[in-house]
């Protein structure tokens, strides 16, 4: 079958007992059409780019799926007429990430207070000569 990701934005006033219970029906409605939810994600309260219907922050979900079309367009279908999600988006994927999302590694890495990553810091004569140095 087919590999979906699904990421749903929820309303800033919802309580988390609440985005819970939509995650669930969500994945309800994946199982009942003959899909299966392989990991469920919440990637908790966020702030947006930009107000969207009102709204400055929404809970962020993830939900990692395997199922044939018509079980997706069904999901979206439902999304779309529930009126405590205000964006969704699904995508077909090669192969879902194994482990914790990037949303969550990011979590994660700035929970412990982490800095600059990963990128391996160079002295200018690590790097080799200007390009001003160069005669034309």
């Amino acid at each position: 079958m087919p590999l979906y990701e699904h990421v749903f934005l929820a309303r800033q006033d919802l309580a988390q007992a609440q985005v819970d219970a939509l995650a669930e029906n969500a994945t309800k409605i994946i199982e009942d059409n003959g899909g299966k939810v392989v990991k469920t994600e919440t990637w908790g309260l966020r702030s947006l780019a930009y107000r969207i219907q009102k709204n400055r922050k929404a809970h962020y979900v993830l939900l990692d799926v395997d199922a044939p079309a018509p079980v997706v367009a069904e999901l979206e279908r439902q999304t779309q007429i529930n009126e405590d999600v205000i964006r969704y988006m699904t995508i077909r994927v090669d192969a879902h990430e194994q482990g914790p999302s990037a949303m969550m590694r990011r979590n994660e890495r700035s929970e412990r207070g982490e800095r600059g990553g990963d990128r391996d810091r160079m002295s200018r004569s690590d790097r080799g000569p200007r390009r001003d140095q160069f005669e034309a």
